[in-house]
């Protein structure tokens, strides 16, 4: 099985109604039959077509069943007992905050702090040995956040996951001893349970390059030596961490710690591409951290870099913060198997979701049907290009905040059922509309 990344221009529909629908039948008739799409961006909204981005796998079998990504489900009302909140930063865009190594833990933090439950990805909080999650945030991989905003699953807190560790053979045996001690740290250290540790001999190939819009992708080859291990095992885990060299030109390392944050992180995209399709596969948290593919790899940074990118200085494994993401990571439920449960999250109990401004994928496109409030944040800049004010939103559905510290004030604001134009000056007044009746009716 191969994972591969193709641009799919689409023509564009009046109104932009029904987007979901129409991108899946769209979609589908462009495909072969043993291609299923895994992960979808709008890049950009011309006059005449949709710039799509679609992860691609190419299975060598028709009997594996893998969930459609557009599979959607209307949800028929608002629980509205909690607030809970999705943040939404996605990988591989160039994200001036949260584009690199965990630096938008900090609006995780402030985003948690006002909401009962806070719902986000791993590109969001993973920083090589640092995660600084809150406990009420709930940290799901990101094909599973876009599930969940479809209607498609639930998410049902966990005490602790046993994690299956799979990594690359190293041929320096240094990475393989450095792998497995960080592991094992997490085990003594704040109580991790892992069940196995798996090498690949050979490994995966991922490999990593930038589109044609900059983003960040690749393709992965020998993508069933994987499946075959979680196969294998299958009820010795309950979430999956996995350890691999990203193959990618050495000097695109050096450029990437030399231009001060300006340049898209080389790794993400393709780590993307390849958790979302286990996760799709198997039901199941999964989390990636990069192996280093020599020692010289190690020696990239001769200097002070930019904040942003400090924590991917400062490690050997990167190991970390996916190893304690995933230790509580919550378990998927398909909401198939049941109609009232207590403890499990669905969209129904979704209030808003937050988004750098100008990103379009299956979860503001879900946000949009499910009538759930989107903040978008213009102060986080990045490659998308489209412009959200084009979407059919209902009255008061949609919101720009400058940064995320108005985004927290607008989360109070919806929370407490505080009108926003009540908090600004000049406060407009309320229009008025008069309807001409004939004498006859």
């Amino acid at each position: 099985m191969d994972i591969y990344e193709r641009i799919i221009n689409i023509p564009v529909i009046p109104s932009h109604k029904n987007l979901i629908s129409y991108f899946r039948k769209t979609i589908q008739s462009e495909l072969k039959p043993n291609e299923v799409p895994i992960r979808f961006i709008v890049h950009g909204i011309n006059e005449s077509h949709y710039e799509c981005e679609v992860d691609i796998m190419i299975l060598d079998t028709k009997n594996r069943m893998i969930p459609s990504i557009f599979e959607f489900k209307q949800r028929s009302f608002e629980n509205m007992e909690k607030f809970n909140a999705v943040l939404m930063i996605p990988t591989g865009i160039g994200a001036e905050i949260g584009g690199h190594a965990g630096d938008a833990g900090p609006v995780c933090k402030l985003l948690a702090s006002v909401c009962d439950n806070l719902i986000t990805h791993p590109n969001v909080v993973n920083a090589s040995d640092i995660n600084e999650i809150p406990d009420n945030t709930l940290y799901v991989e990101g094909s599973i956040l876009s599930r969940l905003l479809m209607g498609d699953i639930g998410l049902q807190k966990v005490r602790s996951n046993r994690i299956l560790f799979v990594k690359d053979h190293h041929d320096d045996n240094e990475f393989n001893w450095l792998a497995v001690n960080s592991l094992n740290a997490a085990v003594a250290c704040y109580g991790l349970e892992c069940s196995k540790i798996i090498t690949l001999s050979p490994s995966i190939n991922l490999t990593a390059h930038y589109t044609n819009s900059g983003r960040a992708a690749g393709f992965i080859k020998n993508f069933n030596r994987i499946t075959q291990v979680l196969d294998q095992y299958k009820d010795d885990y309950d979430a999956i961490a996995i350890s691999s060299v990203i193959q990618f030109p050495r000097h695109v390392g050096y450029q990437y710690f030399a231009t001060e944050g300006e340049m898209v992180n080389p790794w993400g995209g393709i780590e993307a591409m390849f958790t979302h399709a286990l996760s799709l596969m198997y039901n199941i948290p999964t989390a990636h951290s990069p192996m280093m593919d020599c020692k010289e790899g190690l020696n990239t940074i001769m200097d002070i870099v930019d904040p942003r990118m400090a924590a991917e200085t400062v490690s050997y494994t990167f190991l970390q913060c996916i190893l304690k993401g995933l230790q509580r990571s919550p378990r998927i439920i398909q909401l198939d198997d049941v109609t009232s449960q207590q403890g499990i999250t669905t969209v129904k109990d979704i209030s808003c979701l937050v988004i750098p401004d100008h990103c379009i994928g299956l979860p503001v496109l879900a946000a949009l049907e499910q009538n759930i409030p989107v903040i978008a944040v213009r102060g986080n800049r990045n490659l998308s290009k489209n412009d959200l004010t084009l979407l059919p939103w209902k009255t008061n559905q949609l919101y720009f905040a400058e940064n995320y510290l108005e985004a927290a004030g607008i989360m109070n604001a919806i929370k407490s059922g505080v009108a926003i134009r009540s908090l600004l000056r000049p406060i407009m007044s309320t229009p008025i509309e008069v309807i001409h009746y004939s004498k006859e009716s």
